[in-house]
């Protein structure tokens, strides 16, 4: 049975903490102050979007793959300040397979370490296990990005090994990129209380 993923549906995530709904072309001013004023927000990804122009493009190709039902983005919204915070997505969505991968994710600096994206990963995860019907959420990241890497082992995330020079970043150099995943059997057998408990 594939993945119980319908892309004309907008899906909506919330807790007392952060809402996450699907980005939309009229994001563009949500998203801009990052854009114009946070320039290492990008150091390590694949698609800048520093600059209006930059941000306009990554909005695009983040629209762009949902309508081919690869790829589905959020905007992420802090109840705690009522300002959105960043972006994240599920992308090389397999229905076939049970198998997605959750990444682009990005949040400014005021919302970095503030346990926002915990807050985030809980609800995504218990959407892809428990709503979805996956078997396996995988995550990828530049292998020098030590924060991105600590984040995803808090949430109980295993290494599967290293990617080398996988791909071209958005300056132009090589990315090897991390793998880690999580499988449903370890959500529901200890990754879902440990991750709640640090809420």
């Amino acid at each position: 049975m594939p993945l119980n993923f319908d892309q004309t549906i907008d899906y909506i995530l919330e807790d007392e903490r952060v809402l996450l709904r699907p980005l939309q072309q009229n994001d563009l001013d949500n998203l801009l102050p990052f854009a114009l004023n946070e320039p290492d927000l990008w150091k390590f990804s694949m698609r800048s979007g520093a600059g209006k122009e930059g941000m306009e493009q990554y909005i695009a190709q983040a629209l762009a793959a949902k309508q081919t039902g690869t790829e589905y983005p959020f905007i992420v919204l802090d109840k705690l300040t009522n300002t959105y915070a960043g972006c994240t997505r599920f992308y090389d969505i397999q229905p076939a397979h049970l198998n997605l991968q959750l990444g682009y994710t990005w949040y400014g600096k005021a919302f970095q370490g503030t346990g926002l994206n915990k807050h985030c990963k809980f609800l995504l995860l218990q959407f892809v296990f428990e709503k979805l019907g996956a078997n396996r959420l995988e995550f990828r990241a530049d292998n020098n990005n030590v924060r991105s890497i600590a984040a995803m082992k808090s949430i109980g995330c295993s290494v599967e090994g290293v990617l080398r020079q996988l791909s071209l970043k958005a300056d132009g150099t090589w990315r090897d990129s991390i793998i880690l995943s999580i499988l449903k059997d370890e959500w529901f057998n200890g990754a879902k209380q440990s991750l709640k408990a640090k809420l």
